[in-house]
């Protein structure tokens, strides 16, 4: 007497797709640490050593456009590198862009009172109602 056993009546089919459930959830953090991580640090363009405080001051908040002044005189608005020709053209198109009246210098500690000066008259003409004159604290 022969028995004959059929065994693919007791095993599940195994099943050959992907799960994609993981894939998509490492990817929508990644995703989302990108975006925080972008938008919190916006590059100036220029190397800045900016001037220490021992006082700490509240950051601005919402949108605002950086003109950055390095050591050697060379500016740069949003990032973007600008001769002072420009500056006041690029500051008014900047204020538009991010649909705001305040202006932020970043000056080099060794760059000249008198070049920043220039930068915040220029920007008042350019339509900033508020400046400020960003300062890193002391360690």
């Amino acid at each position: 007497m022969a028995s004959k056993m059929n065994n693919s009546d007791d095993q599940e089919d195994i099943v050959a797709d992907i799960n994609m459930t993981p894939l998509i959830d490492v990817m929508l953090v990644l995703l989302i640490i990108f975006m925080v991580t972008s938008s919190i640090s916006l590059e100036s363009g220029l190397k800045v050593d900016l001037p220490k405080t021992n006082t700490k001051t509240e950051s601005e908040q919402g949108n605002v456009v950086i003109v950055s002044l390095n050591e050697q005189g060379e500016l740069s608005v949003q990032g973007e590198k600008v001769a002072t020709e420009g500056l006041k053209e690029k500051i008014t198109n900047a204020l538009k862009e991010a649909k705001s009246s305040t202006v932020i210098l970043e000056g080099d500690q060794k760059a000249s009172l008198g070049r920043a000066i220039e930068i915040m008259d220029l920007a008042k003409a350019a339509g900033a109602e508020k400046f400020a004159i960003a300062t890193e604290n002391k360690k």
